[in-house]
């Protein structure tokens, strides 16, 4: 018991710094979750056009914040008065970066439009899918710049200026949601075109809402002040794209692995795509909640780094481990409880809607989230372990890691079980439990090994 109070008395400053990421991570997720409730309304086929669309955007938006979380461990590192020009440098340099690489992503994503035509998904939802993915994909830029601001306060341990943007951000999308979807008072009915203006309405708000909370802020009013290009530095630059890149690509192997979820759905129809769409909102919902302990982690890691304290690194990281699997033991039994009747809240058990079959679409989507329920715990571990290597800024290992698990083990299954066997959905998710626990298992050796190779070196 002393030893696992050790942990434990930790958690009450683990939560404070926790919980503003937590809410402003379920910000971005609330985002996509009331698309996808509002859009559920119109129909299964309209739902899958939208989970085909953002199948794209997922894929840039992994990449982007991803790359920007670099930022954080500079900054915590050096978060001391003396090394706040250093601190500034990063921070101006990663929101070059980040605007440039949003740019970039969206110019991408926009050129790949003709690939819908290709993925073996069905027409009439490629057909809906073309407008909205025009619109959503260019609130890339704004989101991704608004990460460099979110680091960049998260590195300062300020974790709340992003949670009242991503609020903000809601509100903002509700509203335009409410009057574009459906066409109230004088606004014209636009279907999920109306939920792709939403999307990037409410990411624009939230990108000048924090720039101005932090600007007017006496702390951080060094750091945002006099931007030029002429301080943008190559070593600086090195710095973060080295860091940076391989935290990118540990994303988008997990991301995309989950978007390839989305085109195998997709090739069994429209009723399991829009069923896996259900599961995959509600399971990154609960992910959003691991992800801000993840954050968490990787801000004391890097503080602790900074300090050369690697026996508190430890404890502060296993308290964050230990935290996380808690919490999503209680999501799976929620998930288990509930299986029957969470999708409900996203598809109206009317008999009239277009295309749906509701009943279809709820029964695969119950089926996923038991799967969900079990692969709560290993997501939650390969995530906050992750935060606790980049606070190392260990990232190129990792990023190996992630790939065999996502892409040599966990894909191949999903690939297999769902096209090849009878168990079709249901098998495709079973893949991802796979991929997701041979990552978490390989993250925490990684960890395990690096932090008591330090001790040994420091002592």
């Amino acid at each position: 018991m002393k030893s696992l109070a050790i942990y434990t008395k930790e958690f009450s400053y683990n939560i404070r710094l926790a919980y503003p990421i937590v809410m402003g991570m379920l910000g971005h997720t609330l985002v996509g979750i009331i698309d996808n409730m509002m859009v559920g309304q119109l129909g299964a086929t309209e739902l899958a056009a939208v989970s085909l669309g953002n199948s794209f955007v997922f894929i840039g938006m992994s990449l982007g914040i991803g790359f920007s979380t670099a930022i954080t461990p500079l900054v915590a590192a050096s978060d001391k008065e003396e090394a706040n020009e250093h601190a500034k440098s990063v921070f101006h340099n990663g929101l070059f970066l980040c605007t440039l690489l949003g740019l970039i992503l969206f110019g991408i994503i926009f050129a790949s439009k003709p690939l819908l035509y290709y993925m073996g998904q069905p027409k009439e939802v490629v057909e809906m899918a073309v407008p909205y993915l025009d619109i959503v994909a260019f609130s890339l830029v704004p989101l991704i710049m608004f990460q460099a601001y979110k680091q960049f306060a998260d590195g300062k341990s300020e974790t709340k200026y992003s949670m009242w943007a991503t609020i903000l951000a809601n509100v903002v999308n509700v509203v335009v949601n409410y009057f574009l979807i459906f066409g109230i008072w004088i606004f014209p009915e636009m279907g999920i075109v109306g939920a792709a203006i939403g999307t990037i309405a409410s990411r624009i708000v939230m990108l000048i809402y924090i720039h101005f909370l932090l600007k007017n802020n006496s702390k951080f009013t060094f750091f945002l002040s006099g931007f030029k290009f002429d301080e943008v530095r190559a070593s600086i630059l090195r710095k973060i794209i080295a860091l940076g890149s391989p935290s990118a690509m540990q994303m988008f192997f997990e991301v995309a692995l989950f978007t390839g979820a989305i085109w195998l759905s997709g090739m069994l129809g429209t009723t399991s795509q829009a069923a896996n769409q259900i599961a995959l909102s509600l399971a990154s919902f609960t992910f959003m909640f691991a992800m801000g302990f993840s954050v968490a982690a990787m801000i004391r890691v890097g503080n602790q780094l900074g300090e050369g304290d690697f026996v508190k690194l430890r404890v502060v990281s296993f308290s964050n481990f230990l935290l996380v699997m808690l919490l999503q033991s209680i999501f799976a039994i929620l998930f288990v409880l509930f299986h029957t009747h969470l999708p409900y809240l996203f598809l109206e058990a009317d008999p009239l809607l277009p295309v749906a079959d509701v009943s279809e679409v709820v029964s695969i989507a119950s089926k996923l989230l038991l799967i969900a329920a079990l692969f709560q715990l290993s997501d939650g571990l390969q995530v906050v372990v992750l935060g606790a290597l980049r606070g190392l800024q260990d990232v190129k290992i990792p990023m190996y890691i992630t790939f065999v698990a996502y892409w040599m083990v966990g894909f191949p299954i999903s690939i297999y079980l769902g096209l090849y066997t009878q168990l079709k959905a249901v098998g495709i998710w079973i893949g991802l439990f796979a991929g997701l626990t041979v990552a978490g298992g390989l993250l925490f050796w990684r960890f395990q090994m690096l932090t008591k190779r330090l001790i040994v070196a420091n002592t």
